[in-house]
């Protein structure tokens, strides 16, 4: 019987190419798009999870009323780690994790900069990063021991062993390799090239014990069976307890998250994680769902449209005997069939798109031909997928009354409101809900672009100040300005497109109790910070040590500062600091350090009594920017041999603050296209059919004079009404998603209404096009041959 079955199934195949290729084709479409969804889903839901120790891994927060707010951090002091190891039973172990740190490494003649981080000894036995040499529980003991990746292990030392070899670090310190780890898989947030040792920070003198400084992660593994809830309610005012005497930290709460959610709940609302990327892994699993669907609509459209074709083998499979559940496993069969198909050819699909799809989501996604599952799973796929897209059709075909059938009685449902329909209606609403909120997703981008960020960005560049950059700094800004590279040079914390660092605590004249907890953006600056980053003052002047000697104290503040001081003259306030008294001398105008979707927080730019990271300079527009830059490599080479002129664009760096959203416009305006796509490619079938299947009303219609227009305005008429009521459904459904998208927008746009009359249009057109090449086709064929037979 399953050999008949499938002979039957093949014979239809075969017999009805067209249709076969348009139902092949739209599955596979739907199916190659849904896996690479799917492909990138998995990635992001399995970011560290392949730790052994999972499910005892946590994170150590904060949580504190900050403006009025309670937020939730995951930074803490640097004594809480040991704190929370030595005083608290239920703990294994408690390290600390800090990255950023890019020395130099020298080996004979090689020198690289690689990224890497300090840690604590227990960091190799709480994760699971395998090592291929060396012992986990030794390797960071001591405080000139190094772990490197193979990959750095391999850049410095080749096919060498490097165990015990020593590698020289910033040409000060060395350090003797006691571990080689496998290279760090694609779905972990941590991201280093070498570890070193906690005690070598503590040496450096970079950290301190004060428990209200949080600069730095701390990972606690539980002793098994202990409990998390238990634990938080034991930590909870561990930090107020050290600072009993300091009312600025009566609120501070500290509480653990577990390690596995991190990545996945990011975003915190009201002190408490909520969401953040799950929520994109949810909207992309619907969209899958929702395309996979779509090329389903397609099969089961096409199969009952053609069930005139088919009525008379149901009617005589059911005389001869044929069973009700006989003729739905054989349909369903025949779909499972081709859906089998479909999945070769979406395979090859996958194949050929997923580096362009891997760049796209700047993930190294790769399908896993070797591992069971997978295959597995693709069973599954092809199943569900088939049996999804036959189920309609198989209870449909196997539903007809032999009787009626033979006597050439049944005829195609002409209902005003019937499945075939309402499916057409599903499978548009779902097209039209993705480039509604495509279009809306690129407005928003488009919106922040456009906002002004409040400096010029055009030829502005920072290096960070690493080897003896910071020694050697007059030297070096000098002779940038009297080289012509440069036509201002500035000092600073960070650059002008980052935040390194934020504080409270603050008070100034007519300041209350409750403003030390305001939460100021701190920065900082020598001298020409106005000039060299084209911010605007609104009052006062520069900061400009070299005029003003004294400005070793005084600050600059922006605009949101001012309004939250309260201040009438704030050229005129003193601001108390660190313990030091300083004076503003100027306000400048609100710019953009941050995300430009954000509104601007409250900020001081201190003078040189603060302290520096980063050299930010202005290129000569007189010159080329590559002649400018060979000045400066030259210059930085002579003052800082040692390391590589390593420096950046700020308006390129200011452009990646864009990146997310600009993958989840394209990935959204890539999927919106299948979707259109894959409806197009279903009306388009069913068209063609139902011209061919009303040959005979438009050879009359034709004689009796109807024209092209008439005739083209028939066929695509009822096609065009479902188009319609599809915009009509999805169009209130995505202003109410992409308004509740928006709101986790400070700085967002407003949703009109072209939007919805833009999108119904370009569907419109697109269906018109779509459905009215196969009318206008029917209405110009010669009356004649389609009437000869009557």
């Amino acid at each position: 019987m399953i050999k008949n079955y499938f002979k039957t199934a093949w014979r239809n195949l075969i017999r009805n190419k067209v249709y076969s290729l348009i139902n092949i084709l739209g599955l596979s479409i739907g199916m190659a798009a849904c896996i690479l969804i799917l492909l990138w889903v998995q990635n992001q839901v399995s970011h560290d999870q392949f730790h052994d120790k999972l499910d005892r891994i946590y994170v150590t927060n904060n949580r504190d009323i900050n403006d009025g707010i309670k937020h939730a951090w995951a930074w803490t002091p640097n004594i809480m780690g040991p704190t929370l190891k030595k005083d608290y039973p239920e703990v294994e172990d408690a390290v600390r994790y800090s990255d950023g740190s890019n020395f130099l490494f020298t080996v004979g003649e090689k020198k690289l900069v690689p990224s890497g981080a300090f840690a604590d000894p227990g960091f190799l036995s709480v994760f699971t990063f395998p090592l291929l040499k060396g012992n986990e529980k030794d390797a960071l003991k001591e405080v000139h021991n190094i772990v490197l990746t193979e990959k750095l292990a391999t850049s410095l030392f080749g096919a060498e062993d490097p165990m015990g070899k020593v590698v020289k670090v910033d040409s000060a310190d060395q350090f003797t390799v006691t571990g080689v780890l496998k290279n760090l898989p694609d779905n972990t947030a941590f991201d280093f090239d070498y570890l070193l040792p906690w005690m070598y920070k503590d040496k450096l003198g970079w950290t301190d014990s004060s428990w209200g400084n949080n600069s730095l992660a701390t990972y606690v593994l539980l002793k098994p069976g202990a409990s998390h809830e238990a634990f938080d309610q034991k930590i909870n005012k561990i930090t107020t307890a050290h600072l009993t005497n300091d009312p600025l930290y009566k609120n501070r709460e500290v509480f653990t998250q577990p390690f596995k959610d991190q990545w996945l709940y990011s975003k915190q609302e009201n002190g408490r994680y909520t969401g953040g990327r799950i929520d994109m892994v949810r909207l992309f699993m619907t969209i899958a769902g929702l395309i996979l669907i779509i090329a389903c609509i397609n099969f089961m459209n096409l199969s009952t449209a053609r069930s005139e074709k088919r009525a008379k083998e149901v009617g005589i499979r059911k005389v001869v005997g044929a069973q009700k559940k006989g003729l739905i496993a054989q349909f369903i069969g025949e779909s499972v069939l081709l859906s089998g198909i479909a999945f070769v050819f979406a395979l090859t699909i996958v194949i050929i798109s997923l580096p362009a799809f891997s760049r796209l989501v700047d993930q190294r996604l790769h399908l896993p031909f070797d591992n069971p599952l997978f295959w597995l799973f693709a069973l599954g796929f092809i199943l569900f997928s088939g049996a999804l897209a036959g189920s309609y059709p198989a209870f449909y075909l196997s539903a007809f009354n032999p009787v009626k059938v033979l006597k050439g009685l049944f005829k195609s449902s002409t209902a005003a409101v019937s499945p075939r329909k309402v499916l057409v209606v599903v499978q548009f609403t779902f097209a039209v809900l993705l480039i509604i909120s495509t279009i809306i997703v690129m407005q928003q981008i488009r919106h922040a672009q456009s906002r002004d960020n409040g400096y010029d960005a055009h030829n502005l560049v920072f290096v960070t100040m690493n080897g003896t950059i910071e020694k050697n700094y007059q030297l070096i800004r000098n002779e940038l300005v009297s080289s012509g590279a440069a036509v201002a040079v500035t000092k600073s914390m960070s650059p002008i497109t980052e935040r390194y660092s934020d504080s409270w605590d603050f008070s100034w004249t007519g300041s209350t109790e409750e403003d030390k907890k305001v939460d100021f953006v701190r920065m900082a600056s020598d001298a020409d910070f106005v000039k060299t980053l084209g911010t605007k003052l609104v009052a006062g002047r520069d900061i400009d040590i070299y005029k003003y000697p004294g400005d070793s104290n005084v600050v600059l503040l922006n605009e949101t500062a001012v309004r939250m001081m309260h201040v009438k003259d704030p050229l005129t306030t003193l601001l108390k600091a660190d313990d030091k008294d300083w004076r503003v001398v100027g306000v400048v105008k609100d710019f953009i350090y941050q995300s430009p979707y954000e509104k601007v927080q409250q900020l001081i730019v201190f003078g040189p009594g603060s302290w520096f990271n980063t050299i930010q300079f202005k290129l000569n527009p007189a010159n080329t920017t590559r002649q400018n830059l060979d000045i400066a490599g030259g210059i930085f080479k002579r003052y800082n041999s040692e390391y590589p002129f390593d420096y950046k664009f700020v308006d390129t760096e200011y452009a990646r603050k864009f990146k997310e959203e600009q993958k989840t416009g394209t990935m959204a305006a890539l999927f919106a296209g299948l979707t259109v796509f894959i409806s197009c490619l279903g009306l388009f079938a069913l068209s063609t059919y139902m011209a061919e299947t009303r040959i005979k009303e438009i050879g009359v219609r034709k004689v009796l004079g109807a024209s092209v227009f008439n005739i083209t305005s028939l066929l695509s008429g009822d096609f065009l009404k479902l188009v319609i009521i599809s915009c009509v459904v999805a169009s209130p459904v995505a202003w109410f998603i992409m308004n509740k998208w928006l709101k986790n927008y400070d700085y967002r746009i407003t949703i009109g209404w072209p939007v919805f009359a833009g999108t119904t249009l370009l569907v419109l057109v697109i269906a018109l096009i779509t459905v009215s090449s196969q009318a206008i086709r029917a209405a110009v064929a010669n009356p004649v041959k389609a009437l000869r037979s009557e």
